[in-house]
């Protein structure tokens, strides 16, 4: 299905359901990063999560001016971040657990997602805002370091801590980042089950660290966790809400945190077929639904206007929608280990995709591509 040839007020709409899936995998693929409440909130509302106001506009272009977004012809990136789910502890510093960077490059008729890994070893800004002095550490403390208010040690902002991983993330990828969100594993939850639950292929097969067959968590014990395990076996299978997030949560399994990122993408992905194949747009009741599961969940961060991105992405088709999954290994093993590096082929994608060529580095390196 191309997304440019709908009608503009379902297209904004479909754009939109598809964008909260992207931003929900915790995390990662479809075409913007936005949100549907543009209709149903006073324009200058806060979006859900965040502390100022965000500009929504109308989501119906002017009879007598050009449509949203017209002015906006890439290259686009989104970073969409997951982070863990102890947010919701008083005082507790909120980490990174899922970086997604989606790349849509000049002319808007491409797209592409990968994930970089939560311990990439990579060099942290200083950042006075938050007392952070800077250094090489791993990525997922960027939104810790960031996220510390000083004088308020209980009061750590997840907005704040997107802003010093979003230098982090755009420093190292050489990549301008222009808009991206952060939603809370409760969020994906949520999303989930408000869209009726999500099909996918399970590639391998995965035994759950955190949960019981029956959906409770695991009971704690030295060393790990105790009592029965949830497992996805191969195959097609049918997810609800925790199965989903438990599901994209793993890597202690083969492939580790490589793998993870992969059914994460995965995830996304069969999220935005089930949005597109049921024209879940074209329901309003449903669209209202998916948007009161999220609540304050969801911090949307951006320059643009989340409505002027949703036009400006609407005809990216499908099929042009690529995963891609980079190769990586680990710098130290056992006490000595400090984190995570891309090999040299992972590297050389972001080179190639900044200068343009993403799609003939593919071509001559097709095992980068995630097509499950």
């Amino acid at each position: 299905m191309v997304l440019g040839s709908m009608a503009p007020r379902r297209r904004w709409l479909l754009l939109g359901l598809a964008a909260l899936a992207a931003v929900a995998l915790i995390v990662a693929g479809t075409v913007v990063v936005t949100r549907l409440t543009g209709d149903s909130r006073p324009e200058g509302a806060p979006v859900a999560g965040s502390s100022s106001p965000s500009p929504i506009g109308t989501p119906t272009p002017s009879p007598s001016g050009p449509p949203p977004g017209a002015n906006i012809t890439g290259p686009l990136t989104l970073l969409l971040v997951g982070v863990d789910t102890r947010v919701s502890v008083p005082g507790w510093e909120p980490h990174s657990d899922a970086v997604l960077v989606l790349h849509v490059p000049k002319g808007l008729g491409r797209a592409y997602l990968f994930s970089l890994p939560r311990d990439l070893l990579v060099d942290i800004p200083a950042f006075p805002k938050a007392g952070y002095k800077g250094g090489k550490t791993k990525l997922t403390h960027a939104m810790s370091y960031g996220s510390r208010v000083p004088g308020k040690p209980k009061q750590p902002s997840t907005a704040q801590g997107y802003e010093l991983l979003r230098s982090a993330v755009s420093g190292y990828t050489g990549l301008r980042i222009d808009a991206g969100a952060v939603l809370t594993f409760t969020g994906f939850d949520r999303l989930v089950n408000a869209l009726g639950g999500v099909d996918i292929y399970v590639d391998q097969r995965v035994a759950s660290l955190h949960r019981r067959p029956d959906g409770k968590y695991r009971q704690s014990a030295p060393g790990g966790y105790t009592g029965p395990q949830q497992v996805y076996e191969k195959g097609e299978r049918h997810l609800n809400g925790w199965q989903a997030l438990d599901y994209a949560r793993q890597r202690y399994i083969t492939g580790g945190d490589y793998a993870r990122q992969r059914h994460q993408q995965q995830l996304i992905r069969a999220l935005t077929r089930k949005i597109l194949d049921e024209g879940l747009a074209r329901q309003p009741e449903r669209v209202d639904q998916v948007v009161a599961a999220l609540g304050d969940t969801l911090v949307y961060v951006g320059g643009n206007r989340i409505v002027d991105l949703a036009y400006a992405l609407s005809g990216v088709p499908e099929d042009r929608f690529v995963l891609v999954g980079l190769p990586g290994s680990g710098v130290g093993k056992g006490s000595a280990y400090r984190g995570e590096q891309l090999t040299s082929e992972g590297r050389t994608f972001i080179t190639e995709l900044r200068a343009g060529r993403a799609d003939q580095y593919l071509s001559a390196h097709p095992k980068l591509v995630v097509r499950n």
